[in-house]
């Protein structure tokens, strides 16, 4: 998931559900501006969250299903990691397509035609079973899907205070990630285009929760209430840093279990490991929760980054068991981090909400670079050393952009700190 940064401590703020009318309640803001934005209904912020956990499914289970492309339909590892980047191209269009529409479009509809083209690309899967055809049926299913999370990350980025609607997404996308590791090794490719088309048929009934069309009051209400210090730019700025950090999550979550077995260690064993270490994604939201209310934003995410960095890169020295095991651990409890800060951050510098919008297509390219890149690298010979090279040089890329907003706005606030 990019990071707006903060020098003054943020309030402390937290998000109720106001059992009576069905709204989430902040204690900063007043029950006016809770009433007038639609996106902070409790059934609005609940179809939000299962749509943008359903639009990242394919993303998170990279790992295991990889590995399914490769001992169900014998694609080789260069193969994989193109196939994943289709995916994450079209997961890429659909976001930016989704972008321009938003602001005079019809979500509903939008909502929709992502369905529509999730379902058809992903049963086609089940038909063309070739590497070309796969290819480009992922692109399809990949478009669809952008169309699809794009709508419902713009829809937590609207509520009233859309840090904590982030953190909570990611905390249950924690969750599903778990499980999604649990079930997918044990399914097969046919299995697993099923669930997917599944997980959308089940949005079809609740899509008239989501607001169909933007109201113009509720930013005018949002930028009454959070005051915008730092210029919208960083909020793109910020767009780029995510494409960026996600080149290092792309490329090495798509490559950990083929580096692992590559490097002597039990595949089956490292498949375990990847699944269990998700539960630290866990303690990544609460350290998130904690920070957000006790420090600044530039500091804890510039530390988090060289942290990052640090765990990505030590797979390029050597693949050992102590090693690897170290190395997924920090990665799943500093991504997930780093996520709010960067997802958070973007909604609250640029309250219009186009930003915002673009946060899917901004991970989807960054994710489809990364496997792409490795791919070209795994091509030329160079090895998983090389790959997390790769990712090493992304992470600290994105630790020089947050770097130098530091640098430059470190006297200014974010928008939403008082």
């Amino acid at each position: 998931m990019a990071k707006a940064v903060l020098t003054n401590p943020p309030t402390r703020v937290s998000i109720l559900f106001n059992p009576v009318k069905g709204q989430p309640v902040n204690d900063t803001t007043t029950s006016s501006s809770v009433t007038t934005n639609p996106f902070d209904r409790r059934r609005t912020f609940a179809l939000s969250l299962y749509m943008t956990l359903v639009g990242y499914s394919v993303l998170v289970a990279l790992p295991a299903i990889n590995s399914a492309w490769v001992a169900q339909l014998g694609f080789t590892e260069v193969q994989v990691n193109r196939v994943a980047s289709a995916d994450l191209l079209g997961l890429f269009l659909g976001s930016v397509a989704t972008s321009f529409l938003i602001r005079t479009g019809n979500r509903r509809f939008i909502i929709y035609t992502g369905i529509g083209l999730a379902i058809i690309a992903n049963g086609l899967c089940m038909v063309f079973v070739d590497y070309q055809g796969t290819l480009l049926l992922r692109v399809g299913a990949g478009f669809g899907s952008g169309l699809y999370t794009a709508v419902a990350v713009a829809g937590l980025g609207a509520c009233s205070k859309p840090r904590e609607a982030f953190n909570w997404m990611l905390l249950a996308f924690a969750i599903s990630q778990f499980l999604e590791l649990q079930l997918i090794p044990h399914l097969t490719m046919n299995e697993i285009y099923g669930f997917f088309i599944a997980t959308y048929v089940v949005t079809l009934p609740f899509v008239h929760w989501m607001p169909a069309r933007e109201a113009e009051k509720i930013n005018a209400d949002a930028a009454a209430t959070e005051r915008v210090q730092r210029p919208p730019v960083v909020a793109w700025i910020g767009v780029f840093a995510i494409v960026i950090a996600y080149i290092n999550i792309g490329a090495y979550w798509s490559n950990i279990e083929l580096a692992a077995q590559a490097g002597g260690l039990d595949g089956a064993w490292a498949s375990q490991v990847v699944a269990w270490s998700v539960l630290l994604s866990f303690f990544g939201c609460f350290g998130a929760m904690f920070v957000l209310r006790k420090f600044d934003y530039d500091r804890p995410l510039i530390f988090t980054f060289c942290l990052m960095v640090l765990a990505v890169g030590l797979l390029a020295i050597e693949v050992t068991a102590a090693i690897f095991v170290f190395s997924v651990a920090a990665f799943n409890f500093l991504w997930i981090f780093i996520d709010v800060y960067q997802m958070g951050g973007v909604s609250v510098t640029d309250r219009s909400g186009s930003a915002a919008a673009f946060i899917p297509g901004a991970q989807g390219l960054g994710q489809m670079l990364g496997p792409l890149a490795a791919s070209f690298i795994l091509d030329a010979g160079w090895g998983f050393d090389a790959v997390f090279v790769l990712c090493a040089i992304a992470a600290a890329l994105a630790l020089m952009i947050y770097g130098l907003i530091y640098i430059k706005y470190r006297h200014i606030s974010v928008a939403g700190s008082h």
